[in-house]
């Protein structure tokens, strides 16, 4: 029998793949490390974070030192699953649709940690900027 996972992890970025623009620094590459330990110590657990429209932005500085940033347009479905599922949450006033993907990390014994990555969506399920 699966056992459900028992802990829930929560953070605003996790450092998944370098490919995947889901973190910025140092708290996402933690809960990305902590993520892949516990699927490699066997912790039934899985996680929750947000998923930004275009990722984070590339940052470059031209020779005076002056930042200018891009932003980064990324497929999304290449890395993880779709999830058909849709929920409707209040925020302040506001109806907010939200979706979310699956994304499995796999630890060293094939223990899976699911990662569900959410984001608002268009009321009806529309297409997103993110495909």
């Amino acid at each position: 029998m699966v056992q459900p996972p028992l802990v829930a992890y929560f953070s605003m970025e996790i450092g998944l793949e370098s490919g995947m623009p889901t973190y910025s620094g140092g708290l996402g590459v933690l809960a990305g490390d902590t993520i892949r330990s516990a699927a490699d110590l066997d912790v039934p657990m899985a996680a929750v974070s947000l998923l930004h429209r275009r990722g984070y932005f590339f940052q470059r500085l031209d020779v005076q030192g002056h930042q200018t940033e891009e932003p980064v347009a990324w497929p999304v479905n290449d890395f993880a699953e779709l999830i058909d599922e849709r929920v409707t949450v209040d925020i302040e006033g506001r109806t907010v649709h939200v979706r979310a993907w699956r994304y499995r990390v796999i630890g060293e014994s094939g223990h899976v940690v699911p990662v569900y990555p959410l984001r608002e969506c268009r009321k009806g399920g529309g297409r997103s900027p993110i495909h």
